[in-house]
């Protein structure tokens, strides 16, 4: 049990940081605001986060 632990806490770290890096602090913050709606059960905040992140990949399309 422990190593699926640590798999699965290296590659949220890795993909947190592939956020950090493709999309910047905004990226981070959409992250941050879907995860926490996630844990904490609410959908508005989980909407929030899912939206800036849409924005934030749509954006150089739009």
């Amino acid at each position: 049990m422990p190593v699926l632990a640590l798999v699965s806490t290296v590659f949220v770290i890795g993909f947190q940081q592939l956020v950090q890096w493709r999309y910047g602090p905004m990226g981070i913050v959409g992250l941050l605001l879907l995860s926490i709606g996630i844990k904490a059960n609410s959908p508005t905040c989980s909407s929030i986060g899912a939206l800036v992140l849409a924005l934030m990949v749509a954006g150089p399309a739009l």
